[in-house]
């Protein structure tokens, strides 16, 4: 069962869809865009997932602007331990840059913008979450 969500998005009808999105699966959502925020309730244990836009307008990490891609991996490098999965979110076409973009970020998975395949979304949080392999 999904207890907990990170949704790390400046766009207030993105927000507005995840919220409708995960109330389906019952699953408490947190929209945050402060980079202390987050890193307080990953302390907590209790986040099943992260999504996470790459294009963050206004995130700090030690005094430095930083983008989805850099808190990704500052994520995956100091909270490894909390074994929280990470799917970026992007508006911009990868054009096969997928993989790096992974290893760089080292996010577990990323999805494109818009959001249109709603199946798609929910095979990938399956996958991420509870370990089941998309059909």
């Amino acid at each position: 069962m999904l207890k907990k969500v990170i949704i790390v998005e400046d766009d207030v009808f993105l927000q507005d869809f995840y919220r409708i999105f995960f109330k389906r699966f019952g699953a408490e959502v947190l929209i945050m865009e402060d980079v202390d925020e987050i890193l307080h309730e990953l302390h907590s244990g209790n986040v099943d997932l992260i999504i996470l836009d790459i294009n963050l307008r206004n995130m700090m990490l030690f005094s430095k602007r930083i983008d989805g891609i850099m808190l990704s991996q500052h994520i995956k490098k100091n909270y490894a331990h909390l074994k929280v999965p990470i799917l970026l979110v992007t508006a911009y076409p990868l054009n096969g840059f997928g993989d790096p973009l992974l290893e760089k970020s080292m996010a577990d998975d990323y999805l494109l913008k818009p959001i249109a395949d709603y199946n798609k979304l929910v095979e990938k949080i399956n996958k991420l979450v509870f370990g089941q392999n998309e059909r």
